[in-house]
Formats: C-alpha cells, structure tokens, sequence
C-alpha cells in the first residue's frame, strides 16, 4: 500500500510539474470563407487560420486574424523561445517589445518579378525576417562592401537562433531561427516557420531538399585602403581577397544552379513557397507576389549598392552612387554625422568650401584627385 501511494505520488507531481511548464496557449479558428493554401496534415494548429499565440514565460502575445482578403498579425514582437542574453559582445541592445501590426494578402497573387525589400517576412510569433546588415566597408577608392550577418570580420552578436537585436529593441532573424523551427516542427520535412510580405508562406526543410541557386563568384575583390567603422571603433580592412561569403556581392544568383529561384522560392504541388536555408541568401532578400511596400528597398547581391553591378563584375561606383548609399535624409549633402570611414576621417579635407557638408560635386572632385595620386605613385615606384 505504501509503495502504491509512493507511485501515484510521483505520478501526481510529474503531471502538475509537466502542466505548470507548459504556460503557451494557442487557439485557431477557422474562416470558411477563404480559400487558403493548405499545410501538411498534423495534430496541431493550423497556422493557416486564424490564432492567437501567448507565452507567459517569454511574454510573447501574437493574434493573428484571417479576413475574406487579409491577415493580419498584431504582435509585440517578443520570440517565444530562449535567446542568447543580450546585451552581449557585438550586441549592446536589449529586447523589447515592439507593438506591431502586419498585414498579408490573404489570397497571394504571384508575379514573377523579384522585388528587392529588407524585412522580407515575419514568423508565426510575430519576430520579422531580415536577412541583411547595415555593415558597410568603404574604400578610398570608391567601393563600397555589405558586410553579411555570418562571416568572420565583425562580431554582430548573433545567438542560437541567428538572432540579435536592434537598437531599437526588436529581436530579429538573420538566418535559420532554430528555436522558432523546433517549436513549429510537426514531424513533416517542411516547417511552416512565418508568412512573406506577400502573403506567401516560409518553410524550413529539416533535410535541406531545395538548394539555392547562389554561388560564390570567381577571381578577387578590387578597392584600397578599406575601412569599417562603428561608434565603437575604425578598423582596416584587407578588400582584395577571394570571394569567400563575406560580403552580400560575394555572390551571385545563377538560373537552374540549385532548387530555388532569385528569390530563395519555389512551387510545389501547383504552390509557390518561401524556403528558409542553411546557405546564402539564408533568408529571400526578395518577394515573387504583390504587396505594398512599406519601406526602402533592400540591396540586391548583384547591385552597385555593393559595389557590384548585375553578373557579379566589379565596378568603382561614381560619387552619385556613393551619395545615394549613404544620403540618409536625402538631403543631397552629406553632413559629418552621415559619412562613414574615410569620407568621416577626411571630411575637412574633401569639404572645400567649408559649409559643413560634402556636395556630390566635392565627392567627384577628391576621388579624382586620389585616383591622380595613385597614378603617381605607381609610377614613381616603376621608375625606382
């Protein structure tokens, strides 16, 4: 008798011990009336539809409402998994909650015309896709280098989840968000992780079955006295190397190379689909369907953004390109603040008429001048 009460004892206590750690409460409920795509059969919710996902532990409050021609997330943006503690090295923000509102076409219409954004999507518990940086390496001779979330030349902080924060508080996704995958994973190949911003549904594959159809360009990088720079510090940085993945322009987007299209999409059984990957571009950088645009567009890989233009072959962008780069208020003119490593660190020099910003004009007129010194020098060193 004592060994049965002993038993059902630590029955009782598992069960309640079990109850009391799972405080996530999702809830869906389905509108008749609309034609959505469908997901792989599983015993849990159905994404797909409406629901509301809470998370006392993490705080996550996520509701997503389905309409005749909308979805809409209102969200705080807080993830419901654990993160790596921030702030941290390369990472001085500190989560926090973002109050959002997204809407999604509910019935996407595909297009077939890549169109280049920064936040691509957001995942089903409210934490948005950006698979860019706001790195730049800049070089005396006019390029200009968008560094990537995953490469050995900058610590950006990222955690488990290929993850960081903002300075504004907002988690975000750079790459495959693990937690997030484990948490949605139903037992099929593919995860539904998030919606794009056209209403399109992202994927995670658990066997990598679609490729992207990235490669690293061949020969090496052009560009002189480089430099990084942060409010923490200036760097140098070494540009003429091999492409190796650590710059967005490192690579370029070759048709029929891998699974997926320019915009890491593709259709299966008659459906077009988003795929988050292990390799570049990670995350689309691109949406295939129709949606408003909210914000700037994102650089493509192949752009002069990068300091590359459309096939991967290098070119020195002119002071029109390098003022569009960095204009931020776009004002025309870069004030002090706006420029960035060897525009910063010569500023008094380049601003000639001495007002405080440099004009497009002012911009031209120095890389003329360095490009004639260079020429110099090479000479000077061929006669000796």
């Amino acid at each position: 008798m004592k060994n049965i009460l002993i038993s059902l004892s630590i029955v009782l206590i598992t069960s309640l011990l079990s109850c009391s750690a799972q405080t996530k409460t999702v809830s869906t409920s389905k509108n008749s009336n609309i034609n959505s795509i469908e997901v792989p059969s599983h015993e849990h919710n159905n994404y797909f539809e409406s629901y509301n996902l809470e998370d006392q532990i993490f705080g996550t409050k996520t509701k997503v409402t389905l309409t005749e021609k909308e979805r809409i997330m209102v969200t705080n943006s807080l993830p419901n998994h654990f993160t790596g503690e921030f702030p941290t090295t390369g990472n001085p923000n500190t989560i926090s909650a973002q109050n959002k509102t997204y809407t999604f076409p509910a019935n996407p219409k595909y297009t077939g015309n890549p169109t280049w954004v920064r936040e691509t999507g957001i995942a089903l518990n409210g934490i948005k896709f950006e698979p860019g940086t706001a790195e730049v390496v800049f070089c005396d001779t006019g390029e200009s280098y968008r560094v990537e979330a995953f490469q050995d030349l900058i610590n950006l902080g990222l955690d488990f989840n290929h993850a960081h924060v903002q300075p504004t508080g907002a988690y975000h996704y750079h790459g495959t968000p693990t937690s997030l995958i484990e948490d949605f994973d139903t037992g099929e190949d593919l995860v539904h992780i998030g919606f794009a911003k056209d209403g399109f549904p992202i994927y995670f594959s658990k066997t990598e079955a679609y490729t992207p159809s990235y490669r690293l360009l061949d020969g090496t990088r052009e560009g002189e006295d480089c430099t990084y720079s942060n409010p923490m510090n200036i760097i140098n940085v070494a540009i003429e190397d091999k492409h190796d993945g650590t710059y967005t322009s490192d690579f370029e987007f070759i048709p029929g190379s891998g699974d997926l299209d320019e915009c890491n999409g593709i259709t299966v059984d008659g459906k077009y689909m988003y795929l988050v990957t292990e390799s570049f571009p990670y995350v689309s950088r691109c949406l295939m369907g129709e949606f408003v645009q909210e914000e700037r567009q994102g650089p493509r890989p192949d752009q002069q953004q990068d300091g590359a233009k459309p096939g991967g072959q290098r070119q020195r962008p002119n002071s029109a390109t390098i003022m569009e780069q960095i204009d931020s208020n776009k004002d025309g003119k870069l004030s002090k603040e706006e420029a960035k490593g060897p525009l910063q660190e010569q500023f008094s020099a380049i601003d000639t008429n001495e007002d405080g910003y440099l004009t497009q004009e002012e911009l031209e007129k120095n890389r003329k001048e360095n490009r004639q010194n260079r020429t110099n020098d090479k000479s000077q060193r061929n006669r000796n």
